[in-house]
């Protein structure tokens, strides 16, 4: 499964509790577009409206050859995930928890579609950030020693 795109920001920021698989409703240039990577998942959010779970501020540029076609395109309009409703119900019952988000992780290809990873996340205060960027600082500093003392 070739991945278009990946939200870094995604596990820096939240604490991913639980993940989930959804499709993506998009129209044809913005397949073309997601397929050259030209995705933005920074700052995006999931979103549940009336048992209608839609994806805001994902960004997927216009694509170019198909210009003409596109002349009132919004890079981060609204689009819909599609989800069971049973999926639904369940993420509603997830995300109505204090302090739960539902954020989207990537956006990759299984077969011919394209699908978003979906994550339960809390947000992480900012001691624990620090935490994480401490971690990671000591697990290099580790990996460096050992690759000189070869």
């Amino acid at each position: 499964m070739p991945t278009l795109a990946t939200n870094k920001h995604a596990r820096f920021h939240y604490d991913i509790l639980d993940e989930f698989e959804a499709g993506i409703a998009l129209t044809g240039a913005e397949v073309k577009a997601a397929r050259l990577g030209q995705v933005n998942l920074k700052g995006s959010y999931v979103s549940i409206h009336e048992n209608i779970p839609l994806l805001f501020n994902c960004h997927i540029s216009p694509y170019a050859p198909a210009k003409g076609n596109q002349r009132h395109y919004l890079p981060t309009r609204p689009r819909l995930l599609l989800l069971r409703e049973a999926e639904i119900k369940n993420l509603i019952g997830k995300s109505s928890v204090q302090g739960l988000t539902l954020i989207p992780l990537s956006l990759y290809t299984k077969g011919s579609l394209i699908k978003v990873s979906l994550g339960l996340g809390r947000g992480k205060k900012q001691h624990d950030k620090r935490a994480t960027v401490k971690k990671r600082e000591t697990e290099r500093n580790i990996r460096r020693a050992l690759k000189r003392s070869r």
